[in-house]
């Protein structure tokens, strides 16, 4: 057999492992809240995203970071972000910094085992050299914006474009609505799609981030919630809902959706004092707190064994780049702080994962929550646990309410304990009656404590300016 037959039968074999791996869509939605949904929340309509999450398993103990571009970090490299320096806060505008190079990310492995990759959505790991945006990262191709938060119809951030079709500006969408540009955007690929080809679909949607904007209809679907703040984010919620049916749609117009596996989970918890909510969980957004932590998320379609349930075992967000690498037929990284998890979720069995960290942050000040650690049903936090706090029921008073702010102590006091298998609230702190069980915690803390990388966040660098970029925020200044 000659080089050339060798090479056929190669692609050949290729193609046919290819066909038989299942489409992969991920799906990340921007501040929603434990509460938000229609499955825990009848007052919210989400018929879309509770038919896929009550058809599918529901994570019970799914956990993100308190904030955007650290989650973000997470799921795109399986790694910590207190293990790259990516724990503080999130990336700011005009910050020379992403998530470092030498990280492989998700669409990278799965472009090895053949899927065609594509985002659509927030990118927020970093822009300021062309190797560190999402075509250089290893998706096909990316539309969206880079930056943490917009203007959902001009797409600008402080008056300057932030929006891209692959490397170019996109400038002629002013005025949509970017859920449903997204959806349009997914939708047209999905419907291009080279069906011999395994599909990899990054979704993270701008909804339901401040600032609260969304088309009146929307809102009116809401007339009993008094409150407007409240009112306009859940009609953010509801728009975030019909995009995501809009997109599983089209998989079944074109045949794709019974070979489709889709992800979805929230980037951190809602910010209580932006209008999402948490309830009955504590805290929010900018926490420790399991309000701000334990992620709205679930898993519909191919490969599940067990469906129309909930999974209970822990899981971090860092674990959904193995998980996802598994599911499509393929061995994950050993070198990365994430595991796969897929065959107990798709059968149901314990989780593997038993301990994970929730922050680790020195740099001054921790806005998001200094420190904190999980290991079996304990829950350790050290220090300022961010902000703010408390249990909040949806607001739907005219006003908007009025939340508690933890006064902020730097360093690891105080230190508060809980269990959270039986305290998922948060409510009684455990400290003072086991010293022995926050002795074991905190040594364990230690052990990770020695491997965080410091924080990189600088000031924000001039050469940034959109205005040498034609109004738009550009790479290619560091």
């Amino acid at each position: 057999m000659n080089v050339q037959q060798l090479l056929a039968l190669f692609l050949f074999f290729l193609s046919l492992s290819s066909a038989q791996r299942p489409n992969i869509v991920f799906i990340v939605a921007d501040d929603l809240g434990w509460n938000d949904v229609g499955f825990r929340n009848p007052d919210m309509k989400t018929p879309n995203i509770d038919r896929l999450a009550t058809e599918g398993i529901i994570f019970e103990n799914a956990y993100v970071q308190p904030l955007c571009s650290p989650s973000r970090t997470a799921f795109m490299s399986g790694m910590f972000p207190f293990h790259v320096g990516m724990q503080h806060r999130v990336l700011m505008n005009g910050q020379a910094v992403c998530v470092p190079l030498n990280y492989t990310f998700l669409p990278q492995e799965l472009k090895e085992l053949g899927y065609a990759t594509h985002m659509i959505g927030k990118w927020h790991l970093g822009f300021c050299k062309w190797e560190c945006t999402p075509t250089f990262r290893g998706f096909d191709t990316y539309f969206g914006y880079y930056n943490a938060a917009e203007d959902y119809f001009t797409h600008t951030v402080g008056g300057y474009l932030d929006y891209r079709d692959n490397e170019l500006p996109a400038k002629n969408y002013s005025g949509e609505y970017s859920a449903f540009t997204f959806a349009q955007r997914a939708v047209d690929i999905i419907h291009r799609h080279n069906v011999s080809q395994p599909l990899f679909m990054y979704l993270p949607y701008q909804n339901v981030h401040a600032p609260l904007e969304v088309p009146k209809k929307y809102e009116d679907m809401y007339p009993n919630v008094i409150n407007e703040g409240r009112r306009t984010f859940s009609g953010m919620v509801s728009a975030l809902d019909e995009a995501v049916g809009n997109v599983t749609q089209a998989l079944k117009d074109l045949g794709l959706f019974e070979n489709t596996l889709i992800l979805f989970t929230t980037d951190n918890g809602g910010p209580i004092d932006g209008h999402a909510n948490n309830w009955p969980l504590r805290g929010g957004k900018h926490t420790i707190w399991e309000g701000g932590t334990r992620g709205t998320s679930f898993m519909y379609g191919a490969g599940l064994q067990k469906r129309g349930t909930t999974y209970d075992g822990m899981i971090h967000a860092v674990d959904w780049k193995p998980t996802l690498v598994s599911a499509a037929g393929g061995t994950p990284e050993t070198n990365i702080d994430g595991m796969s998890h897929w065959d107990s979720i798709r059968n149901g069995l314990p989780s593997s994962r038993t301990e994970f960290i929730y922050n680790i942050d020195d740099f001054e000040v921790p806005v998001e929550g200094h420190a904190g650690i999980r290991v079996g049903d304990y829950k350790l936090i050290l220090g300022y646990p961010g902000g703010p706090d408390g249990w909040h029921k949806p607001m739907n008073r005219t006003q908007d309410d009025i939340y508690v702010e933890r006064v902020y102590t730097k360093g690891d006091e105080p230190v508060q304990l809980f269990n959270i298998r039986v305290d998922p609230t948060e409510h009684y702190d455990l400290a003072q009656q086991t010293p022995d069980m926050v002795a074991k915690l905190r040594a364990r803390f230690e052990e990770y404590k020695k491997t965080m990388v410091p924080a990189n966040f600088p000031r924000q660098d001039p050469a940034s300016d959109p205005r040498k970029y034609g109004d738009a925020w550009s790479p290619g200044w560091c």
